[in-house]
């Protein structure tokens, strides 16, 4: 896939499928929100959803009172269906149009949240930019946590292959950097009554000493 196009991919899934009906549709983000409630993040803390798009995360962290979240998402018709459904809520949000593995972050982020976009970097390159930024985007003792599909989730999604992760994989990926707060796996159903699982990981930055 040496010419794959991916923000025109996203553009097309985008303009084309309904909400309720993509895989990753997910009205209660329950897994994600739990970590906010974990980690008992302030009302202050810089927030950003990668691959965001139009999901309902940032629904939730707003109704929970959140002042300063960002959202990013390499597909421009996502971002403008998510401003359309939050209405005039959408200016209290910080919406960035980047594919992650080329994100240029001009500030550092408390709280580093990616349900679902990471797997679809599958190009070594990708992959490695997308570690670098997130030395550089995410502050000290800041947290990150990434869901992807697990070794018995799919192997493609809306039409492209994805990277499976394992606890270890995903561990060994970011331990440079990051230490391990702990992992898991989940089951999502689709909209179409398939299950995807996936494993979830977070991490704390590691402050690096001289």
């Amino acid at each position: 896939m040496e010419n794959f196009d991916r923000k025109s991919h996203w553009e097309n899934i985008y303009k084309s499928k309904p909400l309720e009906t993509v895989s990753w549709y997910q009205p209660n983000p329950e897994s994600s929100l739990n970590f906010i409630k974990e980690f008992n993040l302030p009302k202050t803390a810089k927030i950003i959803d990668i691959g965001g798009g139009d999901s309902f995360f940032v629904d939730h962290l707003l109704d929970l009172g959140y002042e300063d979240i960002t959202v990013l998402d390499i597909s421009d018709a996502s971002i403008e269906r998510a401003k359309s459904r939050l209405g005039n809520n959408a200016s209290k949000v910080k919406w960035v149009v980047a594919d992650a593995s080329k994100f240029q972050a001009t500030e550092q982020y408390d709280f580093w949240h990616d349900r679902a976009a990471f797997h679809f970097l599958t190009d070594k390159r990708d992959v490695e930019n997308y570690t670098a930024t997130t030395i550089k985007a995410i502050s000290q003792n800041g947290i990150m946590v990434i869901g992807t599909f697990s070794e018995q989730g799919p192997k493609k999604c809306s039409g492209i292959e994805i990277k499976q992760y394992t606890e270890s994989t995903m561990t060994d990926l970011f331990k440079n950097d990051f230490e391990k707060i702990k992992c898991f796996t989940v089951d999502h159903k689709t909209p179409l009554n398939t299950i995807q699982n996936f494993v979830f990981c977070s991490f704390r930055k590691m402050q690096k000493t001289k």
